[in-house]
């Protein structure tokens, strides 16, 4: 509540609303004071005259007020020059501080006393805050109209006032707060006029920050030229940089993906290599153990190796013959005939199923590979039990891989009819399939050994996409017709292009969010050289787990029309000897690249080992 003090007058209508209430005032004063209505002439008016007097009380024109100034000395002066016209009886400052402790002033009037008083407490009793407070009191009149009064009535008056119960008080007391102490009083004077709450809010927001305004003073022009002068608004949007988010961006563009597609490209090599191991070294192993048995004439103890080979060799022979069975044309115009589901829909759902299968076929092949390890070192007594936990192995293996070589199989029509299609099924495929793995896999947080991981799916993945190109060559050799070859070419460079700048794209802001230096893609290709030179490694996860049973399933189905293609029709001896020659032919050629890719692997392998270690004695010699 503010207080203004320019001269407000006071309304003596609103102190004076009823008029019983007067009268029970004139009553109790009455009875109270017995001194006063002594020396008061009040109690010698007749009756007829107080009535006279009542009703002229109520009149607007008799009623009479005064101005309280803003200046003390002006107050004083003003009630001092108002005697006996303004029927107003004024007591001095000083005689109403003696009586009351601080300075004020008593303004009264005809036909009712109004009592005004401003007492100013600048003692530093209570911590050194001044005290303001402001009284009004009203009394009932102590002489009528056209009747002098004497001063020396003015003890009495000021007595009932002490007594009088009708009292309004207004207290301002100042807090602790130095902004809000109001000035100190000299002689007991009023309150200055106080400030609204919005011109204080606005000087202290001016106090705080002059520059607040700089839109409202500065003309467009000088604004602008402050601008210029300060420099491109983008160092307000952006961090100044240090030479660790250089070092970051240049990780993020130059130094990681070299690497990481170095990390990827041995990867593919280790499972291209695997998948060569199992066409023919595993074939080999086979056909030499038999030998063995069969010039021995006497069944000899098989060792953990044979076991697992021949696991492994009725697999793949399982899956070829349930593959033989398929008929590709079948599935490829149904799923290039359904109109449901969109090609890259059917592609990704494949994929997704060929993950799993991949991550649950490592644990299957390796409860295969438990078992015979357990067939072939088992005591005679517990031999029964090994041979049919070794075959309940071998049976759920199978049933597996026959099943992740079906989806491999759709996967590979799917990718197939994308590119024989005219309406830009393989773009989509590839921006649909390519662009949600970064989605799922960049704004994601991964630990270090996660992202380990995730290069060995991306070179399983690589590895899985040259067979299915691998595929569609084999369909394009049989059905296509005219020029095709171009069109294929392009095509998967268009898919490998496409894979390869999606895996570093990945790679790099999968390094950036979670904090990944480039030296860590450094370290998964030295441990992946490690598994190459058959060092193990404490650590299951940082070793490549890859099963070519079901690529190598779908690549001979596939090969094997190619080649029927191709082999005379003449009787049957010659077609054998064609079958046998073709076979040797192509047993020769892939022995041949898995030797060139197996010691180069081994040669590679051994000189990064080396390196590595020698940049370590280095760093720990330093």
């Amino acid at each position: 509540m503010a207080l203004r003090s320019s001269g407000r007058k006071l309304s003596f209508e609103i102190l004076t609303k009823s008029n019983s209430l007067e009268e029970d005032q004139l009553l109790l004063l009455s009875q109270s004071s017995p001194d006063t209505a002594r020396s008061s002439p009040t109690n010698n008016i007749p009756k007829k005259k107080r009535r006279r007097n009542k009703h002229k009380k109520s009149s607007p024109h008799a009623d009479s007020y005064s101005t309280i100034a803003e200046d003390p000395s002006a107050a004083g002066s003003s009630l001092a020059g108002s005697n006996s016209n303004s029927n107003s009886v004024i007591e001095s400052p000083d005689r109403f501080s003696s009586r009351y402790g601080g300075g004020g002033s008593v303004v009264c009037t005809t036909p009712t006393i109004t009592v005004v008083e401003c007492v100013c407490d600048n003692s530093t009793n209570n911590g050194g805050n001044s005290y303001v407070e402001l009284r009004q009191r009203n009394v009932v009149s102590v002489g009528g109209e056209g009747e002098g009064r004497n001063d020396e009535d003015l003890p009495s008056v000021l007595r009932v006032i002490g007594e009088t119960t009708v009292e309004r008080e207004l207290e301002v007391v100042s807090d602790d707060k130095p902004r809000n102490e109001p000035p100190p009083m000299p002689n007991g004077g009023c309150l200055p006029r106080l400030e609204t709450a919005e011109s204080l809010d606005w000087k202290r927001l001016m106090a705080e920050d002059p520059t607040y305004l700089f839109s409202v003073e500065k003309s467009p022009l000088n604004y602008f030229m402050d601008e210029i002068d300060e420099g491109n608004s983008l160092r307000r949007t952006t961090t100044l940089g240090s030479e660790k988010e250089r070092e970051r961006v240049y990780d993020t563009l130059f130094r990681l993906p070299w690497r990481c597609e170095l990390l990827i490209d041995v990867g593919f090599f280790v499972c291209l290599d695997s998948f060569l191991s199992l066409l023919t070294v595993m074939p080999t192993r086979v056909l030499m153990t038999l030998w063995r048995l069969l010039k021995r004439r006497q069944f000899q103890k098989l060792s953990a190796a044979d076991w697992s080979d021949f696991g492994c060799f009725i697999v793949l022979a399982s899956g070829v013959l349930l593959l033989d069975r398929t008929d590709i044309s079948l599935i490829y115009h149904m799923i290039r005939g359904q109109g449901t589901i969109k090609l890259y829909v059917v592609y990704n759902v494949l994929e997704i199923f060929d993950k799993l299968c991949q991550s649950f076929g490592g644990d299957v092949f390796q409860t295969l590979f438990n078992s015979a390890e357990g067939l072939a070192s088992c005591p005679p007594e517990t031999k029964r039990f090994w041979i049919w936990r070794f075959l309940a192995d071998q049976v759920l293996a199978m049933a597996f891989s026959i099943l992740h070589s079906f989806l491999l199989l759709a996967q590979a029509i799917t990718l197939s009819t994308c590119i024989v299609a005219h309406n830009n099924a393989l773009l989509a495929l590839l921006v649909s399939n390519n662009f949600s793995e970064i989605k799922s896999n960049v704004f994601k947080r991964f630990s270090k050994e996660n992202i380990h991981n995730i290069v060995y799916a991306d070179s399983v993945e690589r590895f899985h996409i040259t067979a299915f190109l691998l595929f569609v060559l084999a369909q394009n050799i049989l059905e296509a017709e005219g020029p095709w070859f171009e069109s294929f070419v392009y095509n998967a460079l268009l898919v490998f292009v496409c894979e390869m700048l999606i895996d570093i794209i990945k790679h790099s802001f999968l390094a950036k969010f979670n904090d990944i230096k480039p030296i860590a893609y450094s370290e998964f290709l030295e441990e992946l050289c490690n598994q190459t030179l058959n060092i193990q490694s404490g650590d299951k996860k940082k070793i490549l787990t890859f099963i070519p049973l079901a690529p190598a399933c779908v690549v001979i189905r596939v090969l094997t029309p190619v080649y029927a293609a191709h082999l005379p029709y003449s009787p049957l001896p010659w077609r054998l000897f064609w079958v046998f020659l073709l076979t040797s032919i192509t047993f020769v050629m892939l022995t041949s690249l898995k030797i060139m890719i197996g010691m180069g692997l081994q040669k590679h392998a051994s000189w990064y080992v080396n390196r590595c270690r020698r940049r370590k004695h280095h760093l720990h010699s330093e």
